[in-house]
């Protein structure tokens, strides 16, 4: 078990910088995904953490002992890398061991007991003789992350270890890696990922990454019921946000541009009369209605994309920038150019300000 803390950790190559400032408090036995855009510092955090990229400033610490100058194996941390790294004139047995061989002082016995250990949480028993190249990516993957637990690490770091499998692949692996994570409870989790669903399903808590800042910390389904602004709303939820120019009026009310004035979705939340904001909608709250009057937006159908259980429908509103998207439930028949009016529930929708952060009703009764 062991807790994780960073406390103003920044990262520079020369005078680029990387990480700027990040605080993160990670919990002992908990499963955090970072996710971001390419580029965020989420990789690059990763590899901060594991001891593979010296701290430029800040203070990491495990179990309160600082650990900014200690290595990998100090730390009691073992990474999962991408590309797997096994060594391919070892057997499966052999990679797994390879680690602990090196460790003077570490019994046959103990070594062997490890690996078959960890090759029964696996499921890799038949596969201990085999070379790497007789097993498939996902058998590989289980390999690297076996190897990993043969170490008995106080936190398994994982940087996007699935994204060289197929999409089949990918759901069998993220599922052994959550059951994974049932049977070695105590042990923390660290997982970078740019894949929403691995996310979403994944995570105890998701970090969100934004230029080498940390954007938003919390549950997954708190993050994609309230980011705290435009850059998570956009990036959390798939298709993404749809976010809408609006202005603020009197009585508690927004105008969206030509489309007319709604209420303020925020309870509690006033905006002066002609202030700039940004109204966000997800696609899966939108529907069809045939009263243009109870309708939040209209506009004319551009494509529709079919899916099977859902089907997303993108509108023009008739102004510049992204089409609006819906997605429907189940076969919705629709023709380009129809013109279509959609609805949404008041409570499904969110407010940012001019800055693109989440006006709640907190924050404007704190002002």
């Amino acid at each position: 078990m062991a807790n994780l803390k960073l406390t103003g950790v920044r990262k520079s190559y020369g005078a680029v910088d990387v990480l700027h400032g990040i605080d993160l408090d990670i919990r002992s036995g908990e499963f955090v995904v970072f996710v971001g855009p390419s580029g965020c510092g989420k990789s690059t955090l990763l590899r901060v953490i594991a001891g593979l990229e010296e701290i430029t400033g800040g203070t990491m610490t495990i179990d309160g002992r600082v650990v900014n100058a200690e290595s990998p194996k100090q730390r009691g941390i073992a990474m999962v890398f991408q590309s797997y790294a096994l060594y391919p004139h070892m057997t499966v047995y052999d990679n797994m061991a390879f680690g602990l061989s090196l460790e003077k002082g570490t019994p046959k016995s103990e070594i062997d007991r490890r690996v078959r250990h960890a090759a029964s949480i696996l499921q890799l028993e038949p596969y201990l003789e085999r070379l790497p190249k007789a097993l498939s990516g996902g058998q590989r993957q289980r390999v690297a992350i076996g190897r990993a637990i043969t170490r008995d690490p106080k936190i398994f770091l994982f940087d996007e270890p699935l994204s060289n499998l197929d999409a089949a692949l990918r759901v069998q692996t993220r599922i052994e890696i959550a059951r994974l994570h049932e049977r070695m409870h105590g042990t923390t989790m660290i997982y970078v990922t740019h894949d929403q669903v691995e996310a979403m399903t994944l995570a105890d808590r998701i970090v969100v990454l934004n230029g080498g800042r940390v954007e938003q910390v919390g549950r997954p389904l708190d993050l994609y019921a309230d980011p705290d602004n435009l850059f998570v709303a956009r990036f959390i939820g798939s298709p993404a946000m749809n976010i809408l120019s609006a202005q603020g009026e009197a009585a508690g009310r927004l105008r969206l541009g030509s489309a007319g004035s709604i209420a303020m979705p925020v309870a509690g939340a006033a905006v002066a009369p002609g202030a700039k904001l940004h109204l966000g909608v997800r696609p899966e709250d939108m529907r069809l209605t045939d009263d243009a009057s109870q309708a939040l937006v209209s506009g004319k159908v551009t494509l529709v994309e079919p899916l099977g259980e859902v089907t997303l429908v993108y509108v023009d509103l008739g102004h510049e920038g992204e089409p609006l998207v819906a997605k429907l439930p189940g076969a919705v028949h629709l023709e380009r150019g129809t013109v279509v009016h959609l609805a949404a529930d008041p409570a499904s929708l969110r407010v940012f300000d001019e800055a693109g952060r989440a006006v709640r009703a907190e924050r404007r009764a704190a002002a």
